[in-house]
Parts: C-alpha cells; sequence; structure tokens
C-alpha cells in the first residue's frame, strides 16, 4: 500500500455486499489509511452485510436515506464528529431504476417510477452536496467521485431511464463542481466504470451478453470492481488535486474503441 489517504477522513455511501463497488472502496480507503463513517439506506443495510465491512475496516455505519435532507444533515454533521474533523472525500454510489427493475421498456416508462429513480439516483447527488456546502462539511481540497455509466453518452436500450438519470448526474458533477472547487477547492467528478458483475447490475435484462461484449470491445477487457475502487481512491488522494468537473471513463478503452479484431472475427467479417 502507499498511504495514499493517511490521515484522511471520508464518506462512503452504497456498499451493499461484497460484489458493490462501494464495498471495494471502502477496503481500499482502509489499507490506504484512512478513517471513514459508511452508510446507506436503512432498507438497503438490512438487505447486505454492511455490519461485516464495518467491523473490517473498523469504522461505524450512519444510516441515511440520501432523498432525505434532514438524514443527509445528521449524516454529515455526525461523520464529522465521530471521524473528529472535517469530511475529506466521499463516494456516491447510489443508483436505483424501478423502471428497470420491472422491465418496462423506454418507451413506455412509468412516470412515477421515473421520478422515483431521479430523486435517488441524481438528486440525492445534488443534496449531498448541498448540505455538505451548507455545513462547511467537506475540507478545502476535498474530493467528492460519483459513479456512472457511458448510457450517459451513447444509447444502450436495455439501460432504459437510468441512461437520462446518469445525464443528470455528470451534468450536476460539472456545475455543482465549479461552485465548490471556487470557493472552497472541493473537486467533484464522475467516474464511468465498464459494466460491472455487481448485485445491481446483474439485475438489467441482458447484462450477461452485454458484458461479454464489452469485454471484447475493450482491449484491456472490463475494468473490475476492484480496479475501480484503486482509481477512486487516486482520485481520492492529494495526487489529483487539480482534477474536478470531469468525467473520467474507467473501461478499459471501451470508450474510445468503435470495433474490434475479436467482434469482427465472430461476426465472420475478417478473413
Amino acid at each position: 500500500m502507499y498511504n495514499l489517504l493517511k490521515g484522511k477522513r471520508g464518506i462512503i455511501t452504497g456498499a451493499l455486499d461484497q460484489n458493490s463497488i462501494a464495498w471495494k472502496v471502502a477496503e481500499k480507503a482502509h489499507e490506504e489509511g484512512a478513517q471513514f463513517v459508511l452508510t446507506n439506506a436503512p432498507i438497503a443495510m438490512r438487505m447486505g452485510e454492511i455490519n461485516g465491512l464495518a467491523e473490517k475496516t473498523g469504522s461505524q455505519i450512519v444510516p441515511a436515506d440520501a432523498t432525505n435532507v434532514d438524514d443527509l444533515t445528521n449524516l454529515f454533521t455526525q461523520s464529522q464528529e465521530i471521524l473528529g474533523g472535517k469530511i475529506d472525500f466521499v463516494l456516491h454510489s447510489i443508483g436505483m431504476s424501478v423502471n428497470i427493475r420491472k422491465k418496462i421498456p423506454y418507451t413506455e416508462l412509468n412516470y412515477d417510477y421515473y421520478q422515483k429513480g431521479i430523486d435517488v439516483s441524481a438528486f440525492s447527488f445534488h443534496k449531498m452536496l448541498a448540505v455538505a456546502k451548507k455545513l462547511d462539511a467537506i475540507s478545502e481540497g476535498g474530493s467528492v467521485v460519483a459513479l456512472t455509466y457511458m448510457a450517459a453518452q451513447r444509447t444502450y436500450p436495455f439501460y432504459t431511464d437510468m441512461a437520462d438519470i446518469k445525464a443528470m448526474l455528470e451534468s450536476i458533477a460539472r456545475s455543482f463542481g465549479y461552485h465548490y472547487g471556487l470557493e472552497k477547492k472541493v473537486r467533484i467528478n464522475t467516474v464511468s466504470q465498464s459494466p460491472t458483475k455487481t448485485t445491481a447490475g446483474s439485475g438489467i435484462k441482458g447484462f450477461g451478453d452485454f458484458y461479454d461484449y464489452a469485454n471484447a470491445i475493450a482491449p484491456l477487457g472490463n475494468a473490475d470492481a476492484e480496479s475501480c475502487a484503486d482509481y477512486c481512491i487516486t482520485l481520492f488522494s492529494d495526487l489529483t488535486r487539480m482534477v474536478t468537473m470531469q468525467n473520467l471513463f474507467h473501461d478499459g478503452g471501451y470508450s474510445s474503441t468503435g470495433v474490434s479484431d475479436i467482434v469482427m472475427q465472430k461476426m465472420g467479417l475478417e478473413e
């Protein structure tokens, strides 16, 4: 380990089980010397294994509904009390689509479900940042990272309303990143990750086939949850103190590859 986060304090959202990217980020942050609070919605905590992660990393858990400003205020207030100072890094790893869960096509979206997805997966990011700024809870030069996906830029039919929601998430990172950077030098970035075999990702229709397709396109193959965690740690560290308002692709080169030899061979397009 490199002690990249030695002495730093953080908040990590969304760790559900050992397949979660947030779970891997917590393990890596602990290895790199950070102290942090874990948080998730109460219902997600009942479904997951977060207590084991807290024990493993010597962390405390503060339940919070990320759509609720009062819960977020309590989260940032308690976290500073528990950790003994301002927060240096935050991971936003929160995403949910009832439309996807119920397999509703994009052209027939249920708008109540759509609104719920926006609130949970995008508005929560703005609320989190707004609460932190109001409380002056993030230290100068701190870093906030949200996880996103390339469907914000390109159409993936199976990703339905989450594509729109992730586009909003990335826009919030840019817009809030300007204001928070100007006032407190706080960095805000999104990481656009490869399709990853998490509990949430695997629930998307056709995920397995697309995972294999993306893996065949990307020259380095798909980036797994552990390597995504490594990348997030560098963004939390002082080594990236001038990186902000960026959507950063962590996908083995998939986003820059038009077509691969492997895919062409499989389609019989190469002699």
